[in-house]
């Protein structure tokens, strides 16, 4: 047993000795490629979404030198025709590529990260070495890992957990990132060596694979993004039905859970949740946010300061609310490649910032826990316009939920006259889309809901408060050229209202109309109370 090679499986026995939730079902997926052209496989999801997991669980199913069957036995993938056939068969090596970044940033030496490819080849063959040291005048890793499968008769499952971590850490360095993809490329992409060695390779990280041109550097691996997950879908992160468990489990809120954690639309499944936050929220009783503990936060800010084509503006309309269409093709799968807005916000999906649809090719903020994080963001940012639209719809709520109807008017004006409203105020859309950002603010505190069915109509826009609180509810009715009271009279006609008939709160009706003529708007708020 070596450190890379057949290190055994202890890391898997003390993941299943926590609180594990049963996702064996992906080994079967793998098993399905061993020893055919498909593999390769290389999943890429954002941090803290389980990758490390997933690879000790691979480690301890493939490799030879244990036997696993008491870890595995009561897990779905003890139910399948190919548990036996490949469960501890191969020789397996896995290489954490952030643990010779870390060694190399500790190192007082000369050493670069162009000499991590070094590193991992000299780690691989010291331990094959070890373990057979007649192989110890083979001097080319290839070389030694063919003599080795031909010794063991037993073909090699590579592991590669973090594998994208040097051409994050290696931005602007060509020479590094060259040295690592031709590492990579001499173990799965060498036609005398790769078909004889390697029986699968399982490689994990942030990123698919970094495009060469327009095509994957390395093109033998099939690649499951966030983006395209295929099969793996359901395996990316929680699902609804194993967070409702987990709930239940720790007694906790569930309706909180999903506030906070889900949003995540991945492939088939409708509802994944960040498993690492989940589970820290359960193990600690609060809801709160857990992302800002990962080292993503800090990169989030530079991004967003790119500003491409109006991203700020762009940042703000998430934040309301909004989704926004990306353009995800040409992103090239690396952190320093930018030429577009399109590539930030495609990179924004892969770090779990944003929510992809693939029916619309639009992306939202998924969640309060990231949405708590822009808005930590835009606060610390130096772009005084952001922050003052911010503190504005903040006054905004004040007034509306006091009554103050003139001031609720200035406010939507002040925010109207900014750069994120439409160029063309021409039609109650134009204002829709005004009130969303005035009272931006309330997507803290509040659920926002657009056209909700109520009573005998729609409401326009309905803000609902998302915590076990009595704050009140805010039912927004819109006229163009015509009167707030003919906004307020249709909210009370249609009983909009009606929808919060289980509400223990008070509800505000605002009533808000933009006469064309005069270019002014006017309000009117009446207050229902409980």
């Amino acid at each position: 047993m070596g450190k890379y090679l057949n290190p055994g499986n202890e890391a898997f026995r003390k993941v299943i000795n926590g609180n594990y939730i049963d996702k064996t079902g992906l080994i079967e997926l793998i098993n399905n490629t061993v020893d055919t052209t498909n593999g390769l496989t290389c999943i890429s999801r954002p941090r803290r979404f389980g990758k490390s997991f997933t690879a000790h669980m691979l480690c301890a199913y493939y490799d030879c030198s244990c036997d696993s069957h008491s870890l595995f036995d009561r897990y779905n993938i003890s139910k399948t025709e190919t548990y036996e056939q490949y469960i501890n068969k191969y020789n397996v090596i896995v290489i954490d590529v952030t643990g010779f970044i870390s060694t190399i940033k500790q190192s007082a030496g000369k050493e670069s990260l162009s000499d991590v490819p070094i590193m991992i080849a000299s780690a691989i063959r010291d331990d094959i070495v070890e373990e057979q040291p007649q192989l110890a005048h083979y001097t080319g890793l290839e070389d030694c890992l063919y003599e080795f499968v031909k010794i063991t008769e037993r073909k090699i499952v590579f592991i590669i957990d973090e594998w994208d971590a040097l051409i994050r850490e290696a931005k602007g360095d060509n020479k590094a990132q060259e040295a690592y993809l031709n590492l990579l490329r001499g173990l799965f992409k060498n036609s005398n060596v790769t078909p004889y060695v390697v029986a699968a390779a399982y490689m994990t990280g942030i990123l698919p694979i970094k495009k060469d041109g327009s095509q994957s550097a390395i093109s033998d691996f099939r690649e499951y993004s966030v983006l395209n997950p295929g099969r793996f879908d359901m395996y990316t992160g929680f699902t609804e039905d194993e967070v409702k468990n987990i709930c239940d489990r720790y007694d906790m809120d569930f309706a909180r859970a999903k506030q906070w954690y889900d949003g995540y639309t991945v492939g088939r499944v409708e509802s994944i949740y960040n498993p690492y936050s989940l589970m820290q929220a359960m193990e600690s009783g609060e809801y709160s946010s857990y992302w800002r503990k990962t080292s993503a936060a800090d990169s989030l800010e530079t991004y967003i300061n790119m500003n491409f084509n109006g991203l700020k503006e762009d940042v703000i309309r998430l934040m309301s609310g909004e989704e926004i269409e990306v353009y995800t093709e040409d992103f090239a799968n690396d952190f320093q490649t930018f030429t577009s807005k399109d590539d930030v916000l495609t990179l924004m999906i892969h770090l779990g910032y944003l929510a992809y649809d693939r029916k619309t090719n639009s992306v939202r903020i998924p969640n309060d826990e990231v949405r708590l994080e822009f808005k930590n963001l835009i606060r610390k940012s130096d772009n005084n316009q952001l922050i003052g639209l911010i503190e504005k719809s903040k006054q905004l709520l004040t007034y509306t939920l006091d009554g103050d109807e003139d001031k609720v008017v200035k406010a939507i004006e002040h925010i109207r006259e900014s750069n994120y409203t439409p160029n063309f105020y021409n039609n109650e859309q134009a204002l829709r889309y005004v009130i969303k950002f005035a009272y931006i603010y309330c997507v803290d505190k509040y659920m926002k809901v657009e056209e909700l069915p109520s009573g005998k109509g729609i409401a326009d826009v309905v803000y609902i408060p998302k915590r076990n609180t009595l704050d009140p509810a805010i039912v927004v009715e819109l006229k163009w050229n015509k009167t707030e009271e003919a906004a307020i009279a249709q909210i009370k006609n249609k009983n909009y209202p009606a929808i919060f008939e289980n509400y223990g709160g008070d509800i505000v009706l605002v009533g808000i109309n933009y006469d064309d003529k005069t270019k002014e708007h006017t309000c009117r708020i009446e207050r229902i109370e409980k």
